[in-house]
């Protein structure tokens, strides 16, 4: 912006002295050839008055009348006089008196009457001269302001754009999260204005993250404090007698210890507590969904089948983040379409991996279809938060989700692909989630 502003200013300076210059350079060609003219005229009456009384108002002039030496002292340097006149036998005759010019000059006459005429004469290289002096002046002139009006504009410049650069850093640190900056003033009432507006919101937005903070610390134990009790009693049911009682008990504590973990990383992710990448077992993770969801599709009279193709291993800092977004897709399918849903998983060109999550129902409308993955819209019954926070969660690993097909509805998720497994990184997702070995308590930060 501060050469932006300084061409601009330069730019002006430029036009001014263009439309100021040239104009005063040709006022000031005109006028040293006029003040030539003036003074080649008032010499000549001063010559002309010596002369006539040096002849006593004769009515002929002649060599004889005329005093050479004190006309000489009248002339300008370099200058040269003639005299025309007529003798005692009527003939034409001359007088010249000065030094000799052989080039090209300005000239200037006054008539005596019938006693003759005087023309006055000087070389015109010392008119051109003082003309090209006289524009040079101009020039320097010009140019010293066009130099001074830089500096100017360069301070000036400076004294606008330094403080929106310093705005700009504030509010790209403020982007960051980083509300300590403190927003000063500039002695610009705009951009004064400005920073105090932009201080105030960086008050306002410390103060509700810091209250989110606190509420976000607050539920997360209260809903841990929950999840203990209940992983309690299912502790208590895995002892059942009942096969089947046994078998459910299990399968409920394994829920619990993934929603414990999708706590502890949504917990990490509301401090900003980075995470390493890792590998994670899409194949293992998909199989875990179906599972879970497998009972809820048979008592609607449907179907839930899953196809693999190539290694299936997703690259993510949380392994949660992928469960959740194909958990939505998957509960969408369930709540909304019909028929049977068919997950795919595959890999693509590009370290990339897919995954597909489809239907046989009517799809989404086309009046719909660019508003469905915004928060709060919702084209069901639902509170339309759920495919929101999908593509929240996807693109939080560097991935995208997008409708691919609207009739019959087609979502695909793509993410990175794990390239190199890490040995100690976990392939398993449950295995990534699950807490410990021990089922007698939920894990606290």
């Amino acid at each position: 912006m501060r050469r932006r502003i300084l061409y601009t200013m330069i730019a002006m300076l430029m036009a001014v002295g263009g439309l100021l210059g040239i104009p005063l350079s040709v006022i000031a060609w005109w006028w040293v050839a006029d003040s030539a003219h003036q003074l080649m005229d008032s010499r000549l009456k001063t010559i002309s008055d010596q002369i006539i009384r040096q002849a006593e108002m004769g009515e002929h002039l002649n060599n004889a009348v005329i005093d050479s030496e004190s006309i000489r002292l009248m002339l300008p340097e370099d200058g040269r006089l003639t005299l025309r006149y007529q003798d005692v036998n009527g003939k034409p005759a001359s007088t010249s008196i000065g030094a000799d010019i052989t080039d090209a000059t300005m000239s200037d006459s006054i008539g005596l009457g019938a006693a003759g005429t005087l023309i006055l004469e000087i070389p015109m290289d010392t008119v051109r001269n003082d003309q090209l002096a006289a524009v040079g002046i101009v020039c320097l002139v010009v140019a010293g302001s066009m130099a001074a009006g830089t500096v100017t504009a360069a301070v000036t410049a400076g004294r606008i754009a330094d403080p929106l650069i310093d705005l700009a850093d504030r509010s790209e640190a403020m982007a960051r999260g980083d509300f300590r900056s403190r927003w000063k003033t500039y002695g610009i009432d705009e951009l004064d204005r400005v920073s105090r507006a932009l201080g105030d919101a960086n008050a306002e937005i410390a103060l509700r993250l810091e209250r989110e903070g606190e509420i976000v610390g607050d539920v997360s134990h209260q809903i841990r404090s929950r999840l203990t009790a209940i992983q309690l009693r299912l502790d208590e049911l895995s002892l059942h007698d009942d096969p089947a009682v046994v078998s459910e008990a299990e399968a409920a504590l394994g829920q619990v210890d993934r929603l414990a973990a999708e706590l502890d990383e949504l917990v990490a992710a509301s401090r900003d507590e980075p995470a390493q990448p890792g590998s994670v077992d899409v194949s293992s993770l998909i199989m875990t969904l179906v599972s879970d969801f497998d009972s809820a599709f048979t008592a609607e009279g449907r179907t839930l089948s899953v196809s693999f193709s190539g290694d299936a291993v997703a690259r993510s800092a949380g392994p949660g983040r992928l469960r959740e977004a194909v958990s939505v897709l998957v509960d969408n399918a369930l709540q909304h379409g019909s028929g049977e849903c068919r997950i795919s998983v595959s890999d693509l060109k590009g370290d990339m991996l897919r995954i597909t999550v489809a239907d046989e129902g009517t799809g989404v409308a086309d009046d719909v279809a660019t508003d469905i993955f915004r928060r709060g819209f919702s084209g069901g019954a639902g509170n339309g938060v759920g495919l929101s926070l999908a593509r929240a969660l996807v693109e939080a690993d560097g991935g995208r989700l997008e409708l691919t097909s609207r009739r019959p509805p087609v979502f695909a998720i793509v993410v990175p692909a794990a390239t190199d497994r890490d040995d100690d990184a976990p392939k398993d997702a449950n295995a990534a989630t699950r807490v410990g070995s021990r089922r007698d308590r939920v894990p606290h930060r």
